[in-house]
């Protein structure tokens, strides 16, 4: 029996290569690839091949905005999204906020509170979380 997916496992399944998201999102690959070495976008990999989710294409959708029509460079959205609390930027559900650690005590990050919170509510890591890899760039550089 085929199993039949959630609409948000529907929204994060990687199904859109490189090239048709740069031209649903107006832009070039080349471009892409420029967010995911600034760690603004981590799309899932398949051999060498870069897929995007539906969210991912979100997420571009909305830099391309701020980055254009707002005018905010990259390491600016970099330096906000240092200070903008991880549930803004990943649309937590109302229970699962309620259950974060990070929520009741915002000086520490998530993954520093309680790593596994994320793992056992829906089967994400951390490292694949934008709030998380753009906290590492620092330790990166």
């Amino acid at each position: 029996m085929i199993e039949e997916l959630t609409e948000q496992e529907k929204k994060e399944k990687p199904l859109y290569p490189i090239g048709i998201v740069a031209e649903l999102i107006g832009t070039t690959a080349q471009t892409l690839r420029l967010y995911e070495k600034h760690k603004l976008i981590k799309p899932a990999r398949r051999n060498k091949n870069r897929f995007y989710s539906e969210n991912d294409v979100r997420w571009l959708r909305c830099l391309r905005e701020i980055i254009h029509n707002r005018k905010i460079s990259i390491e600016g959205i970099k330096k906000l999204l240092e200070y903008a609390p991880c549930w803004e930027i990943t649309k937590c559900s109302e229970e699962r906020k309620n259950k974060c650690s990070a929520l009741r005590d915002n000086a520490k990050p998530c993954w520093e509170l309680n790593r596994m919170i994320c793992n056992r509510e829906n089967g994400k890591i951390c490292e694949d979380c934008v709030v998380y890899i753009s906290k590492h760039l620092k330790t990166k550089t």
